[in-house]
């Protein structure tokens, strides 16, 4: 594919009528036509309310049918846009709002209350996609009508500058390189980015099913690059496992993208739910964002086919590895060979040889800074200008990663550390598990012990006898000392809408901090 102009309005001018967006649940469609003409009335609006090349845009929403309009109007107007978690507390809103410096803010209707109570004083530019607007906030739609549906003068890319999802801390602001570049110059990463699709098959005819958020990463990224490359993304407003199976053969889903916890909560429907999938159309479930229990991950390609391709990478852009499911195969629960030089360091920061366990460190990769950290930047470096993405993992003597878990859950216990993802892939599995968590809780003797926090396919089975079964479970599949001390029930764990693990509001119960409730 070239890269002449690798955008969406080469087929809003090519394919106009070619759907660029499917809502999942509502079948709402916007054409490459609409997507292009909203899209270029919102960056007028956005240059109208003063904002320039290099500013910043934060955008508080669930996924809406505006939501990626909003975010085309961002590139074209050359901004740096955060898309922030909506699910976060209240304070933890107020300092990603802050420490992005944004000059506007987007919400939706169900957030604009929500961040109207927050301190917008730095924030002279609030708008909303719903019609009733919250205090202080004006109408998107409304400030845009009659605005142009031509490109704004001096248009050119900008770039996205996603928060890490805050499961262990504090979420933080991940930011690149920018240029004001023409639309589409393939020098632009985003550009690069896109060309790279091909690799996954993705073109003009790809129906690409996104059933996460776009406030991470990869989804985002991979919506707006299946837009440049001219196919249709499917939008799923919130992931539901009998919904998105259903969504694959309705839409004829040629490409979708999941993290494990779909795989897994897939796995536990209904035989005859399972059965009546229509995936006859999936050509490549491409995963990420964790590594995958090797169970999981073996029934999906028994189930799916060997359509699974799998890839290790972070925000960061420091390091990438991949694999397909016939490598997986031949090497269960790697993640593939790194596309860049790996070295394993041990505690003492030296490298250790193949086979044993330490940090994952990766040599090259782009250039990016944790935004106003200078601090947390230089921790992910080593003193040989090798960075990590903050895993723990071992390489084989093929040279495949294997992925062990993050450092920043790792469990001491009697000073010896102990992996949650282990354990955590041995208790998904049992049958009555629908979603579980491994977290270290306090021990006078030890200083952590392993607890697990299990949230059960039926609730009216917690009991004494099904503590005692789970356990018996672990103690036939982990040594010993990797075993749960207990198990406490919980109806429902906190993960966000992409599946990730929100461990720091469990280990909250169990190492008590100042924190606030969740907002929405």
């Amino acid at each position: 594919m070239d890269s002449e102009m690798l955008h969406p309005r080469r087929h809003a001018a090519q394919t106009p009528d070619h759907p660029a967006v499917i809502m999942g649940r509502t079948g709402e469609v916007i054409s490459y036509r609409e997507l292009d003409e909203e899209a270029n009335r919102l960056a007028h609006l956005l240059r109208a309310r003063g904002l320039e090349a290099g500013d910043h845009l934060a955008i508080v929403s669930e996924t809406t049918p505006e939501s990626l309009p909003v975010i085309w109007a961002a590139q074209l107007a050359g901004l740096i846009y955060t898309p922030i978690n909506y699910h976060l507390t209240a304070d933890e809103l107020q300092a990603v709002l802050d420490d992005c410096g944004a000059a506007a803010v987007v919400a939706s209707a169900r957030t604009a209350p929500v961040v109207a109570d927050l301190d917008l004083s730095r924030v002279p530019v609030r708008l909303t996609t719903g019609t009733d607007t919250a205090v202080g906030f004006e109408s998107l739609a409304d400030a845009a009508a009659g605005l142009p549906t031509t490109p704004i003068a001096d248009e050119g890319e900008g770039r996205e500058m996603v928060y890490s999802g805050g499961t262990t801390g504090r979420p933080k602001g991940i930011r690149k390189p920018t240029a004001h570049t023409a639309i589409g110059d393939p020098a632009n990463p985003a550009v690069q980015v896109a060309l790279g699709m091909a690799n996954y098959g993705v073109d003009h005819t790809s129906v690409y099913l996104s059933p996460a958020p776009l406030y991470h990463s990869a989804p985002l990224v991979f919506c707006m690059c299946v837009h440049r490359v001219g196919g249709t993304v499917v939008l799923v407003e919130r992931f539901d496992p009998a919904e998105c199976l259903r969504f694959i053969g309705q839409y004829r889903v040629t490409h979708a993208q999941f993290v494990p916890t779909m795989f897994s909560r897939m796995l536990k429907l209904p035989v005859n739910v399972r059965e009546a999938a229509d995936l006859s159309s999936l050509q490549l479930a491409i995963h990420a964002a964790a590594p995958c229990p090797v169970e999981v991950k073996r029934q999906m390609i028994e189930w799916w086919g060997p359509i699974l391709f799998e890839y290790y990478a972070g925000t960061e852009d420091i390091g990438h590895s991949a694999i397909s499911s016939e490598e997986w195969l031949a090497h269960p629960g790697s993640v593939g060979r790194p596309l860049q030089p790996v070295h394993i360091v041990g505690p003492d920061g030296n490298e250790v040889p193949p086979g044993e366990i330490g940090v994952v460190y990766f040599d090259g990769g782009r250039q990016f800074q944790y935004h106003n950290d200078p601090e947390r930047t230089a921790a992910a470096a080593h003193p040989n200008g090798w960075r990590t993405l903050g895993d723990i993992g071992r390489l084989d003597e093929d040279g495949y990663l294997y992925l062990t878990d993050r450092v920043a859950h790792t469990i001491i216990s009697g000073g010896v550390n102990i992996y949650p993802q282990e354990i955590e892939d041995a208790l998904i599995m049992h049958p009555d598990v629908a979603d579980v968590a491994v977290v270290g809780v306090p021990n006078e003797d030890l200083g952590e012990e392993v607890r697990a926090v299990v949230q059960l396919v039926d609730p009216t089975l917690e009991s004494d006898g099904t503590e005692a079964a789970l356990l018996s479970w672990c103690g036939e599949r982990l040594a010993a000392f990797k075993c749960p001390r207990a198990v406490d029930f919980d109806p429902s764990l906190p993960r966000d809408p992409n599946g990730k693990l929100m461990k720091r509001y469990l280990r909250d119960r169990y190492w008590p901090t100042d924190s606030d409730s969740r907002i929405v």
